[in-house]
């Protein structure tokens, strides 16, 4: 065979319509990872006292994982708490702002009164005692002014104590260390009885339904993928020689390998039995027929 004829037959391989697009696209020794692995660390300093699991043990969302000595973050919050109580009672108290405002409108009738008689009968209140009596009522008003702003004063303590009980709660909170995502505890780095610091990894948390299967193909190939088809991975699974397990493509990469010419691709997988471990191989197929719906919407 001649080079024209070799080049000839290169091209019509190449040409579309030559294979079936509705050919499934199988990619062998295709990886099982995990989509999520998260370090759980350390929010407060202080010492480790419990570990509520342990290696391989599965957890869901917001379980306890582990505490940090709490005592005295424990006492700070009944101190707030109980400053708070107090500071509802001064900010509910008005009493002195009440007996202000009737004192101020007793000593306001009175100054009324003797003007109304100084009116009538001219000497009847001297000079002085009506001094005293306008002092006396301008008294008042300040009286009523100052007790309105202690009353204010009382409600602005209230909310400050109100802030400080929401942080001893938050600084509370900070020592117990729950699951940020279900998944299994794949490594434990802290032990009971041992002193951490805010960031210090305690544990790992590995997410494991659903998983990720992480293939490679053709950059040729991949130009036939899109999000969302139909796939299946098997791999062998115990006893069995293999078992399937239903999933979509989420991700082709945009990317070629520039070595290899390969695209990176990525299929997730239900897990509920948590019968596949990341780590494992097998074969991924992928369905590139069009769903049904896209035909209608083409048609159309």
């Amino acid at each position: 065979m001649n080079i024209a004829t070799t080049g000839a037959l290169w091209l019509l391989l190449a040409l579309p319509g030559q294979t079936s697009a509705a050919e499934p696209i199988v990619v062998n020794g295709a990886l099982v990872t995990a989509i999520a692995q998260t370090d759980v660390p350390a929010r407060a300093e202080g010492v480790l006292t419990k570990l509520h699991v342990v290696e391989g043990q599965s957890v869901k969302l917001d379980e306890l994982l582990a505490e940090i000595d709490s005592r005295e973050a424990e006492l700070l919050l009944a101190k707030a708490e109980a400053e708070a109580v107090i500071a509802a009672t001064s900010a509910k108290n008005d009493a002195d702002l009440r007996y202000a405002r009737k004192s101020a409108e007793v000593a306001k009738a009175e100054l009324k009164r003797s003007q109304e008689s100084i009116e009538r009968f001219e000497r009847s209140i001297s000079q002085t005692e009506l001094d005293k009596m306008v002092l006396e009522a301008e008294r008042g008003v300040l009286a009523v002014e100052s007790a309105e702003h202690e009353l204010e004063v009382a409600r602005q303590t209230l909310a400050l104590k109100q802030a400080e009980v929401q942080v001893a709660r938050e600084t509370l909170a900070r020592r117990r260390l729950s699951a940020p995502t279900s998944g299994v505890v794949t490594q434990l780095h802290r032990r009971s009885g041992e002193w951490v610091k805010p960031g210090d990894v305690v544990l790992r948390l590995m997410r494991v339904d659903p998983l990720r299967i992480e293939g490679f193909v053709s950059a040729a190939t991949a130009a036939r993928l899109k999000p969302g088809m139909s796939a299946r991975f098997q791999a062998p699974i115990s006893d069995e020689p293999s078992r399937d397990f239903v999933g979509k493509l989420t991700f082709v990469s945009p990317e070629v390998d520039p070595v290899n010419g390969e695209v990176r691709l990525f299929v997730e997988v239900n897990n509920r039995e948590l019968l596949l471990r990341p780590g494992l191989r097998g074969t991924l197929t992928i369905d590139v027929r069009p769903a049904v719906n896209d035909k209608k919407a083409s048609q159309e």
